[in-house]
């Protein structure tokens, strides 16, 4: 099923806002050790990935690259900005549920976790890595219900149509990609991708902050990379 990982994060978005509606009393406390499980987690997934690559040279590449583009078209503060606009424009005030609602939205929706995720489950039907962030967002609604109502729960739908357009668009594009091509894109973009949710595991540790979101542009660069190396070299 193509739409299996954005429609599972969907689902764990709800149910999380669910269980965060009952667990209303949830302490500082325990939501510091749930969020570094979950980055535990997402850690050892990022090692797992980036130990794809067949050649880590073609991933430093691209990433460094791509993090030059990415400081360049300055995409970290785009967002950042985008972010700030959304809740200034809808979460004004008391209003709980448009506070919930955006708030929750930018978290889930706003990062290149879910990008990563939803290329993977296009392009191979891997869907490993929403799962993962499937995980990560029905824990964090749970903190977010807790603390801000059900607006959360509603951020489930943007989510699954963003990533769902993500994946659809993916899974188009692989059909003009020769076999072994797209064998060694899917390892490749793994691995970068890997590299990635390393730095968000990271970030989420507060071990880091990494301004992941300028490393997006690497993928593409990575795909011209292996094009031009499969088709002149």
């Amino acid at each position: 099923m193509l739409l299996l990982g954005s429609a599972v994060n969907c689902l764990a978005i709800i149910a999380g806002s669910f269980s965060g509606i009952v667990l209303r009393n949830i302490t500082e406390q325990t939501k510091d050790t749930v969020t570094k499980g979950i980055s535990l987690g997402v850690i050892a997934l990022a090692i797992q990935m980036s130990l794809q690559a067949s050649s880590f040279i073609i991933i430093i590449i691209s990433i460094c690259l791509g993090g030059m583009i990415g400081e360049f078209l300055k995409i970290e503060d785009s967002m950042t900005r985008l972010g700030l606009f959304l809740e200034n424009r809808f979460a004004r005030g008391n209003n709980n549920f448009a506070e919930g609602f955006v708030t929750a939205t930018l978290i889930y929706v706003i990062g290149s976790m879910g990008i990563i995720g939803a290329i993977e489950s296009g392009v191979s039907g891997n869907h490993q890595t929403l799962f993962t962030k499937a995980v990560m967002d029905g824990f964090m609604s749970i903190m977010l219900t807790a603390s801000l109502g059900i607006g959360v729960l509603f951020s489930a739908f943007p989510v699954l149509i963003y990533q769902g357009a993500i994946t659809i668009f993916a899974s188009f594009i692989v059909r003009y990609l020769p076999p072994e091509l797209l064998d060694s894109l899917m390892n490749e973009i793994s691995a970068i991708g890997g590299l990635m949710i390393l730095a968000i595991g990271l970030n989420v540790m507060k071990l880091t902050k990494i301004r992941v979101s300028n490393y997006l542009p690497g993928i593409l660069v990575l795909i011209i990379i292996m094009v031009v190396q499969y088709f002149y070299f």
